[in-house]
């Protein structure tokens, strides 16, 4: 029989708020890239990422980079961190691969995409001792070379629910489609070794539990400090893919970084929270019943950006480099790999090219001097009145819409603005409320349909151009993004 102090410790770990969470929805990625500030600072990372969170985001950063964010792909203000894991591709029967979106990836679903968990787990719940993430903090999850499973925490913290399949969750890549998506999962450790805000592999100054489950337990001695632990779930959009797997009984899907096997799978986590906001959140959103809700009424510590102010949050991709779409070769020359045997940390390319970090991507066409109009920014549209709503070619029928036929159009006007690709509106006033935000890209990247190097604003969000009174005027008040306007995330 356990001594009565020992039980009634088991007891008040057993009791702990295990359920108790906050869970959100990134309504969209922040970008798509070869970029990794963690493993790969300062250079082109050896696959593609889809990257969630604030607009900080860069080849290199740190938390003051992370903390001047303007926005977030995220809903939490306070929360500016960032959250990736590596691109899924359907490799079909002739060795091309495409890129597997995840639910939400063009706002049609909101609640898709990425899923971020924060958990009170762990006998520091229970004593209200949890800690939030220091400042500077980061981490990975995973390990990208790994083919087999092994049965440890680290191997077990992966895995993936084939939903609508009626199957349970597997920690390899199931052999059969998934009428609901395939949600791949990583629980990162909890275990911190108080001292090391990051470590030469990334994962060392962290551990999983020394006992109990991956998810949940006490920590080892050589890393006494539970912190707050954080779980990604993915939905990828398998079932799109469902008619043309090349064999029934074989899955036809692969990482960016070549695993074929799903042992590989990974998470990477920067740290840009406000910490006072982060330890309150900690501490005080405990109501099991709210499943995780970041309402205010169940959360008070935090504030949340709209769903069109994250999708708004977008970053411009520095690497001209086609990641999405069908492609001969996955990015960053990765061979698939089966295993069980590791893959190769130095594969080589055949003399494919492995990129170069470039001038940031830009989504307007220069028009100051064709024209006389100056790109204004990516605004917003939506609801009556329109944004712009003094004259349109909305209802109009044969138009092939590009940036020079729709300032054309707008002649006599002080603002055009292009939208969905197909429309144009015109307009004298820009209400602040629905103006381009500066260090904010907007959602504005649909080709126009009459020309598919240019761009024509989005789903209710408009490219706008304002009318030059001079020449000078033009050149001053053009929206401050670089590039040549061409290049595609």
């Amino acid at each position: 029989m356990l001594p009565t102090t020992m039980f009634a410790s088991l007891m008040a770990f057993l009791a702990s708020p295990a359920a108790a969470y906050i869970r959100f929805n990134c309504a969209n990625h922040a970008v798509e890239e070869r970029a990794d500030p963690i493993v790969n600072p300062g250079a082109v990372a050896g696959h593609a990422h889809k990257i969630a969170g604030g607009n900080g985001f860069g080849f290199t950063m740190d938390y003051e980079q992370a903390r001047a964010s303007k926005c977030s792909s995220c809903p939490i203000k306070q929360d500016l961190s960032n959250y990736w894991t590596p691109k899924l591709y359907f490799q079909g029967g002739d060795g091309t691969f495409t890129s597997v979106p995840t639910v939400g990836d063009n706002a049609a679903d909101l609640n898709g995409g990425m899923t971020v968990y924060y958990q009170q787990r762990g006998p520091a719940a229970a004593s209200k001792t949890l800690k939030a993430f220091p400042r500077d903090f980061r981490m990975l999850a995973g390990d990208p070379f790994k083919r087999n499973f092994t049965g440890d925490f680290p191997a077990q913290a992966i895995n993936f629910a084939c939903l609508g399949a009626g199957k349970p969750e597997t920690n390899s890549l199931p052999d059969y489609n998934c009428p609901g998506g395939l949600r791949a999962q990583i629980y990162f450790p909890s275990c911190w070794d108080g001292k090391n805000y990051d470590s030469d592999n990334h994962r060392s100054h962290m551990s999983y539990p020394a006992s109990g489950a991956h998810d949940n337990g006490p920590c080892p001695k050589t890393h006494p400090v539970q912190l707050i632990s954080l779980f990604y779930e993915v939905l990828y959009d398998t079932n799109s893919f469902a008619s043309k797997w090349p064999t029934s009984s074989k899955n036809p899907f692969v990482f960016a970084n070549g695993d074929a096997t799903g042992y590989g799978f990974h998470g990477d986590f920067v740290n840009g929270w406000d910490i006072d906001t982060l330890q309150a959140v900690t501490d005080t959103c405990t109501n099991d019943a709210a499943f995780g809700s970041t309402e205010k009424k169940d959360c008070p510590p935090i504030d949340k950006f709209t769903d069109d102010q994250q999708n708004a949050c977008k970053i411009p991709p520095q690497i001209d480099e086609v990641v999405a779409g069908q492609l001969k070769a996955l990015p960053g020359c990765n061979p698939v790999t089966h295993g069980p045997e590791p893959a190769s940390k130095n594969p080589s390319c055949d003399g494919q090219t492995t990129g170069a970090i470039t001038t940031a991507a830009t989504y307007y066409t220069d028009i100051t001097i064709t024209k006389g109009w100056s790109y204004v920014g990516c605004g917003s549209d939506g609801g009556s009145p329109r944004t712009l709503g003094d004259k349109s070619t909305q209802y109009m029928s044969g138009v092939s819409m590009t940036v020079e036929y729709c300032v054309d159009f707008c002649s006599g006007y002080k603002y055009a603005g292009l939208e969905y690709g197909t429309q144009c509106w015109c307009g004298n006033t820009l209400p602040t409320d629905r103006a381009p935000q500066a260090g904010i890209l907007g959602n504005c990247q649909m080709n126009c349909q009459g020309d598919d190097g240019e761009y024509c604003g989005g789903s209710w969000a408009l490219s706008i151009y304002k009318k030059c009174d001079s020449t000078s005027s033009c050149q001053n008040a053009q929206y401050g993004t670089v590039g040549n306007g061409t290049t595609k995330a």
